[in-house]
């Protein structure tokens, strides 16, 4: 068996209003990419690709790759137009090794500015994608959700006992998951054009596949980062 864990480091956050990618910016002393590359490190992980911006390449092999001895880490990549061609990217990327044992190979795509995942969640989704072939993690809604209309009036209260928080990583077998983006890529113009937005790995898998995605537990912990007030929590969760 090979696991191999893509780390998306190649989104800008504007959200955040900071010249410096979320991902970068320092949260008690390190960078946010930092804590869950660390985990990946010293995890059952056999492989990382990190995928980021290309102007951020040499950034990452000098900070966070060199200077932290992130050994696992087998290439790093260049992201893509959107989050689902960096994705790509990284799947191409992924060692002779994996290709050649497909069927017992398992990728982990994690986003790089979710700095909690934690060894208890990786180990939870390796058994259950052993079984299932693509799971999520994921955690329940809270909130009450509402679903408005064009013009902003609720047209629609979901039952929040069904509705989930998907979380990362989201993991699959290995040729499941390549099979799936070849296949969608080949369809991406169409995509665009029915206005078909792809925000996660398991959509890939769910419009070209009838292997049903089971969800595993995440943790409320395992917050992305996006906002200011959200490294402030970060911070918190740190001590």
């Amino acid at each position: 068996m090979k696991t191999t864990a893509i780390v998306l480091s190649a989104g800008r956050g504007t959200r955040m209003n900071s010249d410096v990618a979320k991902q970068y910016l320092p949260l008690k002393g390190r960078p946010v990419l930092f804590y869950c590359m660390d985990i990946f490190q010293k995890s059952f992980i056999d492989e990382i690709i990190l995928v980021c911006a290309k102007e951020d390449i040499e950034y990452c092999k000098e900070e966070i790759v060199d200077k932290y001895g992130f050994s696992k880490v087998s290439q790093i990549v260049p992201g893509g137009k959107e989050r689902y061609n960096s994705v790509f990217n990284g799947l191409c990327a992924i060692s002779d090794v994996s290709r050649k044992a497909s069927e017992e190979s398992y990728v982990f795509i994690h986003d790089g500015a979710r700095p909690f995942v934690d060894m208890d969640m990786l180990e939870r989704v390796l058994d259950e994608v052993k079984v299932h072939k693509a799971c999520i993690t994921g955690v329940p809604v809270k909130d009450t959700i509402k679903v408005s209309d064009a013009d902003g009036f609720v047209c629609d209260t979901p039952n929040r006992s069904s509705l989930y928080q998907v979380q990362t990583p989201q993991v699959f077998e290995y040729k499941l998951i390549k099979d799936a983006y070849k296949e969608v890529l080949d369809k991406e113009q169409e995509l665009r054009e029915k206005g078909v937005s792809i925000t996660d790995d398991a959509m890939i898998v769910e419009a070209v596949s009838d292997i049903k995605v089971k969800i595993v537990e995440g943790s409320y912990r395992n917050i992305k980062i996006t906002t200011p007030e959200d490294m402030i929590v970060a911070a918190s969760f740190i001590g």
